[in-house]
Order: structure tokens, then C-alpha cells, then sequence
């Protein structure tokens, strides 16, 4: 990446977070996605970010527990760490075994439980943000999980499950007396889902109330609105989620950012198609070809977008089906914004 934009801030350092007997020398987490932060996605944040949180997909404690293959979600590389793994449910007992399993596989630094997923499915179950409404439910589950296992156990949640019913920081307060090492708070309510905007501002107060690590998340896509958030956050970290997505590279920016005050300039065109080629072939080498072309098309408009014939390009990278005309494709894409710089 080229040459820096220097914005001066008197008040970025670089930080060291705890949690448990884990240390990150970081301020940024990768905040976990379904279908989305899988190893070959962590593995491309880890090129350019050391010392960041990582963590895995959402992995169902029930389905873990059953003969299902999970090898593709488990999958770790050992430059991960530190590496949380995440797990969802609502039976205590079902999440302490699915904990220790993963404590057992080897590759897990952090446990993290999910209470915090607004999909209709996982609430429906009664997994995800659906136990902010069963908050006792939660702490036995905090509970269970942290009697099973010798690593760290840390929460994220949401302000609320609707915004007459938020309880943030009653939650908050509870999932540290259960035992819960560190939290991430995304600053939506369940019924918001994704829409609207993250209030930053509306957890400033529970910091003051707590004493373990608190990450910040949702609507962090740059190094200006990761400080933004964490100081009218009052948090000790930013946790990032889609702003990843079409630049692994963030992380590291915004990391860059606290500790020297500059601002690296985004990525070029030519530079994130090469990203996204790299993405494609490390998927192919996981899950095969053919799975794999289908598993990408959900980052290409990412990796495209703000380009002259965006739309264009997407339209033919998602029906593509060969391997090599894929390739070919993004080849042109490169050459021809390059030419339009």
C-alpha cells in the first residue's frame, strides 16, 4: 500500500487487552459471521493484522454434539492465534460439552458464547439474542461453560432484544458475576437486526459498572469510526464484523491508526482483485473447486464495488461456474480500472 495520509491524533496509543489469562496486544477483534469468517477469511485479516482478536464462524453446540461434519468450520491454522471459538445454544449442560470438545480439538484460546444473533432460526430456538429475554438462562450458561474449561468464556450480546426492552447493562453486569471475562456489545437492538444505525453512545455506562474487557460493534468500517466508537463507547476495543469484508486489510489499518495517528490509504482496485483471487484459491484449496466458486460469490460485490461497471461485473462473477474464465475475469476487471485511474 502506498504512500500514508498523515492525520495526527494525540490521544492514539497502542493497547494491550486481557482477558483471562489471554493477552492481546491489540485493541481489534474480528467479530464472528456465519458463512462468512471461515479460516481462509481469518487467515487474510492474520496476513496483515499479528496481534488481533480472530474468531471462528458461529458453531451450534447441538449440531456439534451430533455426527455432523464440522471440519470446515473447526479448521484452524496455527498462525491464528489468538483464536476465540464461538458457540451457540441454550441448554447449559449441551454448551459446557460443546466447549470442552473444542478445548479438547486444540486451536481455541477464547470461548465466546453467541447471544447476540438476531436470525429468526437461532432466536426461534431460543439460541442467540433470543436468551436476553431468559437472562438467568444465560448465566447458567455463562456458568457451565466456564466450569468445564480452562480457557477464558466471553459473551456478546445486544443492547436489548426490542428498544422497550433493553437491558444491556443489567445483562452486562450479570454475565460478569456468572464468570464472563470479557464482552462485546453490538449497539443494535434484536429487532433492529442490521438496519439502522449502531448506538455507540448508549453503552458508554457500562464500563463503569463492570471490570473485564469490553469490545464495541456494529457499523465500524473505517479507522475514523473505530475511534469514534470506542470513545463514545467508552470501551477498551472495537470488534469488527462486515467492514472486513472486501478489505481484510482494516484491521490492521485501524490498528496502524491508534498507535501512530496516520491513516493508511484504502487498497487499490488492482490490489484488493489480487486479495479476492487469493480468497478464491485458498477456498478451492478447502473445500474444492466447484463448492468453492459458489461459497465466494457472496464477497465479490465487496471486493468489486465502488468500480466503474460494478454491477456488470457482479452479475457475471456470481453465475460464473469455471474456475478459469473467473480468473480471466478479474485479470480485465483489474486492467481496465486500472486504466481508469
Amino acid at each position: 500500500m502506498s504512500q500514508n495520509l498523515k492525520q495526527k491524533n494525540n490521544n492514539t496509543q497502542e493497547k494491550t487487552i486481557k482477558i483471562g489469562n489471554v493477552k492481546i496486544n491489540s485493541c481489534c477483534a474480528l467479530a464472528p459471521m456465519a458463512g462468512i469468517t471461515d479460516v481462509v477469511l481469518r487467515g487474510l485479516i492474520r496476513r496483515f493484522s499479528k496481534n488481533c482478536l480472530l474468531t471462528t464462524e458461529m458453531i451450534s453446540s447441538e449440531s456439534l454434539m451430533q455426527n455432523i461434519d464440522h471440519s470446515k468450520i473447526l479448521a484452524y491454522r496455527e498462525n491464528e492465534q489468538p483464536l476465540a471459538y464461538q458457540i451457540s445454544g441454550h441448554k447449559p449442560q449441551m454448551m459446557a460439552k460443546a466447549a470442552k470438545m473444542l478445548e479438547q480439538k486444540g486451536g481455541a484460546d477464547i470461548i465466546d458464547i453467541n447471544m447476540g444473533c438476531p436470525v429468526k432460526k437461532v432466536v426461534c430456538g431460543g439460541d442467540g439474542s433470543a436468551l436476553m429475554r431468559t437472562p438467568q438462562l444465560a448465566s447458567d450458561i455463562v456458568k457451565a461453560v466456564k466450569d468445564a474449561v480452562n480457557l477464558p468464556v466471553t459473551v456478546k450480546f445486544r443492547l436489548g432484544y426490542t428498544a422497550e426492552t433493553k437491558n444491556f447493562l443489567e445483562f452486562a453486569k450479570l454475565m460478569e458475576e456468572s464468570g464472563a471475562d470479557a464482552m462485546t456489545i453490538h449497539c443494535r437492538t434484536r429487532s433492529q437486526m442490521y438496519s439502522g444505525t449502531a448506538n455507540w453512545s448508549e453503552i458508554s455506562e457500562v464500563k463503569k459498572e463492570i471490570n473485564v474487557p469490553l469490545f464495541v460493534n456494529g457499523d465500524i468500517i473505517d479507522p475514523i469510526s473505530a475511534k469514534k466508537a470506542l470513545e463514545e463507547s467508552n470501551a477498551d476495543g472495537v470488534a469488527i464484523a462486515r467492514g472486513v469484508l472486501g478489505q481484510p486489510e482494516l484491521i490492521h489499518r485501524i490498528e496502524h491508526y491508534f498507535k501512530t495517528g496516520e491513516i493508511l490509504p484504502e487498497p487499490s482496485i488492482y490490489q484488493k482483485i489480487e486479495m479476492m483471487k487469493d480468497h478464491l484459491d485458498d477456498e478451492v484449496r478447502l473445500r474444492g473447486e466447484k463448492v468453492a466458486i459458489q461459497f465466494v460469490r457472496k464477497f465479490y460485490p465487496y471486493y468489486i464495488k465502488g468500480i466503474k461497471g460494478a454491477s456488470q461485473y457482479r452479475g457475471r462473477l456470481v453465475t460464473e461456474n469455471g474456475y478459469v474464465n473467473i480468473i480471466t475475469l478479474l485479470n480485465t476487471i483489474q486492467e481496465l480500472a486500472s486504466a481508469d485511474v
